[in-house]
């Protein structure tokens, strides 16, 4: 799925990169992802649809794509998502055109999806998905970390800590995993596995014409 045109000096185009970040909420896999695309200008954010209602402070199209539950049924029914899942009693979704006008422009995309989203994005693109998952340090410290932002009702926590513990059991269907107890030390982490990824053979697309024009 992931043609990608970007190359480097000598001619050899790759396939583009889909990055997944998953963690439980509070495991800081969004704070890693804005830390990332700011640093990479190569990397572009998926943002994904959902019947959520907004927040304060979140801008529609920059955060979330936040739809009715109508229109996302008939996203669904138009097979306009590359996966989709109910988190929540609201349901979130990956819209296919988007990422594909990210990757014709020469960006690797990065997705904060759970292991719902992952499973399905690999189902359909396969070896051009990276998928990493981020613990956080115990599940003590994942609660006070939930309780600190003082965002959700005490009712909210308790079914984030029994999903978390739930995502958390999928731990084996990622190709990485890091804990996330110094941010700093997981960014530098995460880092390190998307430079390698970028690098790795069987994204080089010019790569057999290269080795012709390097013997001829």
């Amino acid at each position: 799925m992931a043609h990608h045109p970007s190359t480097d000096p000598h001619g050899l185009k790759r396939r583009g990169v889909l990055f997944v970040l998953s963690s439980p909420s509070g495991a800081g896999k969004s704070t890693i992802a804005r830390m990332l695309l700011a640093d990479d200008p190569e990397l572009a954010m998926s943002v994904s649809a959902t019947t959520r209602t907004i927040r304060d402070g979140e801008v529609d199209g920059r955060d979330y794509h936040f739809v009715d539950l109508e229109e996302f049924r008939r996203m669904v029914a138009a097979d306009e998502f590359l996966e989709w899942a109910h988190v929540f009693d609201n349901r979130y979704g990956t819209p296919r055109a988007q990422v594909e006008e990210l990757l014709a422009a020469g960006k690797d995309v990065l997705f904060d999806i759970d292991w719902q989203g992952a499973q399905q994005l690999f189902q359909i693109a396969g070896g051009d998905v990276v998928r990493v998952f981020i613990f956080p340090p115990s599940m003590t410290e994942l609660r006070a970390r939930l309780e600190r932002r003082a965002t959700d009702a005490e009712a909210v926590i308790d079914a984030r800590m029994a999903r978390a513990a739930n995502e958390v059991s999928h731990w084996d269907g990622y190709d990485y995993v890091l804990v996330n107890d110094d941010v700093q030390a997981c960014f530098r982490g995460v880092k390190t596995i998307l430079a390698a990824e970028r690098l790795r053979r069987s994204r080089q697309t010019g790569l057999i014409g290269f080795i012709r024009r390097l013997t001829k």
